[in-house]
């Protein structure tokens, strides 16, 4: 029981990783950050429109493992049953 609990934790915390991969590159948050602020040669790569959709495709990538992994997930508990 503890080791669902723990895979169902897990998936949810990857979910959440994936969904924020995705958005905060194109937040607000992104374009103001300490590190912008205390190196300004970073701007140029920071803000490349490039790097945020391959950060976002990341995200992306990680929230379709998560699905497939709960699809595989509840494929397996229905033919058990």
């Amino acid at each position: 029981m503890m080791n669902r609990i723990l895979r169902l934790l897990l998936l949810l915390l990857w979910l959440e990783l994936g969904l924020a991969l995705i958005l905060v590159p194109w937040s607000e948050f992104w374009e103001m950050n300490y590190f912008l602020y205390r190196y300004p040669e970073l701007a140029f790569f920071v803000k490349n429109s490039f790097l945020r959709g391959a950060i976002s495709g990341l995200g992306l990538m990680n929230v379709l493992f998560v699905l497939e992994a709960f699809r595989r997930r509840t494929t397996i508990v229905e033919s058990r049953s």
